[in-house]
């Protein structure tokens, strides 16, 4: 079966960014595809020390949980990931989470090349643009396919449950996971 992995950046247990992504994974599988989410919320994720043995490994040599991530991703279609705003910017596990795995990807055949996905920013007032440009990056250098949507994946909201409240930003992140998953079926088969 087709499947699109998830990765949840916010560290509250009931999170915003994680109520986004449920929509969204609803909203995969009623498109016959699975969807599973993982959150960075009790991991420690290392950035990138740059040593260069995922080349021999195909894995990253740090061991914080993150090789778990990259083997679900190695099998997946599609990968989403959604991060709350902090400062303008994604958070930075989930930043050094996605230059790892990134770094695995290019030295163990590219196995990114081709999934489908893109991100989601939640943020309270701003720096939504900001931030979605800042992983799709990620997307970009590992030859991906990002489709598009009605507006920016972004959704506003602060407190917990407000996200349900942002309609149209809520609309537009679950056109992107239709979107998704609609591609993985065309390329995929």
């Amino acid at each position: 079966m087709k499947k699109v992995l998830m990765l949840c950046a916010s560290p509250r247990k009931e999170s915003n960014t994680m109520q986004v992504l449920e929509e969204c994974a609803r909203t995969i599988e009623e498109s016959g595809l699975e969807a599973e989410i993982v959150s960075l919320r009790q991991m420690k994720i290392r950035s990138c020390i740059a040593c260069g043995k995922c080349a021999q490994l195909h894995q990253c040599a740090l061991k914080d949980g993150l090789n778990d991530i990259i083997e679900k991703l190695k099998v997946a279609d599609g990968f989403i990931i959604g991060s709350p705003v902090y400062f303008g910017t994604a958070r930075g596990d989930l930043m050094s989470a996605l230059q790892r795995i990134g770094m695995v990807s290019m030295n163990s055949g590219n196995f990114l090349s081709w999934k489908v996905g893109g991100p989601i920013a939640v943020a309270r007032r701003g720096g939504h643009t900001a931030t979605i440009q800042e992983m799709l990056m990620f997307f970009f250098i590992n030859d991906m396919i990002v489709p598009g949507s009605t507006y920016w994946n972004m959704v506003f909201a602060h407190q917990p449950g407000e996200a349900e409240e942002d309609t149209e930003g809520i609309q537009t992140a679950v056109r992107f996971a239709d979107n998704v998953a609609q591609l993985i079926l065309k390329i995929k088969g």
